[in-house]
């Protein structure tokens, strides 16, 4: 059979089809005029997986931002896991780096790796899955696992995650507190900014991340205590871990003269929900409810801190009433 004819002129006309050009004045931002849409603070409440069958219930904030979903943040996808007693329920993602938070009861993880990985787990505990990980989660009691990672940002690049950078690995609740408690206890930390404990892994010591994208931070908010607005370029998606009311977030874009949060948005604190905090915006934590209380940020610093991008800012009260700009949380 005769193949069609085509000339130079349209193999030319074909490879320029979607070229286009734009002025720099108006291209250079395109978020200045809405073509790419901002990352909206959201709320998603702790009763999504407070009741109801075993199931996933992702934490979609895809159509706001105008990307494909299910995704929380341009980059990551969070989701809870509600898994009644005796259950299994399966996962799989197209993901560099899976994260995941036991909420209530306990239970085992199964790996469907090369290893055939299994991590028991309880309440408090965290661990972490590389690339080419389906799992099954089967609960020994009705449970609630929280489950963050990166598919959003494959999609974007169009990738497939086929190698894996870590192995499968647990952070037990008791280690994680021991680590917290250790910071609580040095004399340094009167001064600090934030008072928080970062998790890690051995493959990762230049960044000190808990995967080479996700970033992952158990931190306390004592009683009585306002930390200071900080910002950075990585977005932010805040679980809750415990809190009582009159604790809270405040969020914005510019700061008062005193380097208190301007014309902010309130986030009051729902044990076993999350907030997204959007990149850029400062905000601060405040603790009015007489009782100390715990967060657990999952970011995509990871990802910024080795592209060099993080840019986290801390701003800090002066002598004089004023406030400072520095990059250190001391």
């Amino acid at each position: 059979m005769l193949q069609p004819h085509h000339s130079a002129e349209d193999d030319v006309s074909r490879l320029i089809e979607a070229a286009r050009f734009y002025d720099y004045r108006v291209a250079s931002n395109p978020m200045a005029d809405g073509g790419v849409a901002p990352v909206p603070g959201v709320r998603f409440p702790a009763s999504l997986h407070e009741q109801g069958g075993t199931r996933i219930v992702p934490l979609d904030n895809s159509l706001a931002m105008g990307c494909p979903g299910p995704a929380t943040t341009p980059s990551l996808s969070a989701s809870f896991l509600h898994v009644h007693s005796g259950d299994a329920l399966a996962t799989d993602a197209n993901a560099t780096s899976q994260l995941f938070y036991a909420m209530r009861g306990e239970g085992t993880t199964r790996v469907a790796d090369a290893a055939g990985s299994q991590i028991p787990w309880v309440a408090g505990d965290l661990f972490t899955l590389p690339a080419g990980s389906p799992a099954t989660h089967v609960a020994g009691e009705e449970a609630a696992l929280y489950w963050v990672h990166d598919e959003p940002l494959l999609t974007h690049l169009g990738a497939e995650a086929t190698r894996p950078r870590f192995a499968p690995t647990l952070y037990p609740q008791s280690a994680i507190r021991e680590a917290l408690d250790a910071v609580l206890h040095d004399p340094e930390s009167r001064k600090a900014n934030r008072l928080s404990v970062l998790l890690g892994n051995h493959l990762f010591p230049r960044e000190m991340t808990v995967t080479h994208v996700l970033w992952a931070m158990f931190g306390i908010l004592p009683v009585g205590v306002v930390q200071a607005p900080h910002r950075h370029q990585s977005v932010a998606v805040d679980f809750v871990v415990d809190a009582k009311p009159g604790c809270y977030t405040m969020v914005g874009s510019r700061l008062a003269a005193d380097g208190s949060i301007a014309d902010g948005e309130r986030f009051d604190w729902e044990p076993h929900s999350v907030f997204v905090t959007p990149p850029g915006l400062w905000h601060s934590h405040h603790n009015e409810s007489g009782q100390p209380a715990h967060i657990l940020p999952i970011q995509d610093a990871g990802l910024h801190t080795y592209l060099r991008t993080l840019s986290i800012l801390f701003s800090r009260r002066t002598a004089d009433g004023g406030h400072e700009v520095v990059d250190d949380a001391g």
